[in-house]
């Protein structure tokens, strides 16, 4: 049977993976393109960089294989870009060119519209209500919001939006088209109908006109055109182009998460909790805050949703933590010397929060440090609380999780971060699951998106077969009792932000 190309569209590179018949990966290629940031916390990019970056991998990548046949072609990206396409677009073939670069997720000029959309809402409960979600900077709407008060020229002439991934399938098929779980990041997708919400968007004054149909994530949008199959250096058209989802939900389906109870959880430089869920659940607590869990439409069927928990500064804070206490040695040698103080680090707690923070704490201006110094303190318990830190803040997400009737009893661990037996032994200790290893997981989200597309043309019955089809092996840790010094300084560490909280401003 012929092969399989799985697309992820990423914030600094186009990953392109080649995979057998039955979703395995053979082989990668990433081409990169630039980062444009015109003022600090803007954030953008040129979509046809993405289509040009998509060419060269693809072009490199066969050039390594030239006798591969492609049964199916399967799309992931990064979320919440907004992409901006005139009048000429439905009838350009997928040649049209955007109407201003794509704001990105981690674009961080929309406050005042996250806020003109909760008020136009009703409140973050209402809004949550209605989309499932609370208004943060990174998601697609406050971003058409802001172009409509400050680029009116511009704004005039949109008819039509979509997400990254969503541009390259209008670039290979000329369709306009999104799946229902990026739709979901956008902040005007119904979660529960799996449709945008025209109540919401009424009284914001957007017309349900600019946005795409929704498709189902193992749908096909539409098949290769010839000009775009030139483009790529592929030798055949009329290649089933399936529209795939958003990089996290991709991410999932490639490790193999798909059903309630077992979570994805990745430990890169940020940390991500990915849980998915029978029904639409929504993190509406009575008490405390409120919206620091998304709630998406799922990628595996009509009847799948998630929730999913992000902190910022997961590897990132160790990183840090090196480049400021022991620069330039490896992570091996610098969690080995972590590992030599005492679980609990005898009090001292560090919050991760270095970049301001989204969950569980959804506050841009919550800050980082070391709490509960003392002289009896090495460098070896400033680095394990910076682990340990880590490791409880993504506890927290979890119990956010469980609290809103969202089922985790296992994780598919995945990143970078998981390569330290210490950071998977914690997490398994505090969350009380067992975590499987799955490594850094070559294909990640572009292996979902191409097991994506082989569900699309019926190689598999469904999105659990085609993952249990590609299942690799993992490496397994079992929870254990936590150490009682662990269990104290997790206690003071739940405490300790609510206690400092708008020190530096809200």
């Amino acid at each position: 049977m012929a092969h399989l190309l799985g697309y992820d569209i990423g914030t600094s590179g186009t990953k392109v993976v080649l995979c057998d018949p039955e979703g395995h990966p053979l082989d990668t290629c990433t081409a990169t393109y630039p980062l444009h940031q015109p003022q600090p916390g803007w954030s953008e990019q040129d979509p046809q960089d993405w289509w040009v970056a998509t060419q060269i991998a693809t072009r490199s990548l066969l050039a390594r294989h030239p006798a591969a046949k492609i049964a199916a072609i399967g799309l992931t990206g990064q979320m919440h870009g907004s992409v901006l396409l005139g009048a000429d677009a439905a009838s350009s073939g997928g040649g049209a060119q955007p109407l201003r670069r794509a704001l990105l997720w981690n674009d961080q000029r929309t406050r005042d519209e996250c806020d003109e959309i909760t008020r136009a809402a009703g409140s973050a409960r209402a809004l949550i209500g209605m989309v499932g979600n609370a208004a943060v900077t990174g998601f697609t709407l406050p971003k058409l919001l802001w172009v409509r008060r400050h680029e009116p020229r511009t704004w005039n002439a949109v008819r039509h939006v979509m997400c990254p991934k969503d541009f390259i399938a209008f670039r290979m098929t000329g369709a306009i088209a999104t799946d229902v779980g990026d739709a979901s990041g956008m902040l005007c997708l119904d979660v529960d109908r799996r449709d945008f919400s025209e109540p919401l968007l009424r009284r914001l004054d957007l017309e349900r006109s600019i946005f795409p149909r929704a498709l189902e994530s193992s749908d096909q949008v539409g098949k290769l055109t010839s000009r775009a199959a030139t483009e790529l250096g592929l030798p055949a058209h009329e290649i089933p182009v399936i529209i795939g989802s958003g990089d996290n939900q991709a991410g999932a389906i490639g490790a193999g998460v798909v059903s309630p109870g077992t979570a994805l959880m990745i430990l890169g430089t940020s940390g991500v909790l990915l849980a998915p869920s029978d029904a639409p659940r929504r993190d509406l607590s009575p008490q405390g805050p409120v919206g620091r869990l998304h709630t998406f439409c799922a990628a595996a069927g009509p009847r799948s949703w998630c929730v999913t928990g992000c902190m910022l500064a997961a590897g990132l804070s160790l990183r840090w933590a090196r480049d400021l206490l022991r620069p330039g040695v490896s992570y091996d040698e610098l969690l080995a010397e972590a590992a030599t103080a005492p679980p609990g680090c005898e009090g001292l707690v560090f919050l991760p929060h270095l970049t301001g923070e989204r969950c569980p704490h959804p506050d841009p201006h919550a800050r980082g440090g070391w709490i509960g110094l003392t002289s009896r303190h090495t460098r070896g318990h400033l680095l394990r609380a910076v682990v340990e830190g880590v490791a409880f803040t993504l506890g927290q997400i979890v119990d956010i999780a469980r609290a809103s009737a969202v089922p985790v009893s296992t994780l598919r661990a995945s990143g970078a971060g998981f390569q330290s037996a210490l950071w998977r032994q914690l997490v398994a200790d505090l969350t009380a699951c067992p975590v499987l290893a799955t490594g850094t997981q070559e294909g990640g989200g572009a292996q979902g998106a191409a097991l994506l597309a082989a569900v699309g043309i019926g190689r598999f019955r469904d999105v659990a077969q085609a993952c249990a089809a590609a299942a690799s092996p993992a490496e397994r840790t079992d929870p254990r009792t936590p150490d009682p010094g662990l269990t104290e300084t997790r206690a003071i560490f739940d405490g300790m932000f609510p206690r400092i909280a708008g020190v530096w401003g809200t």
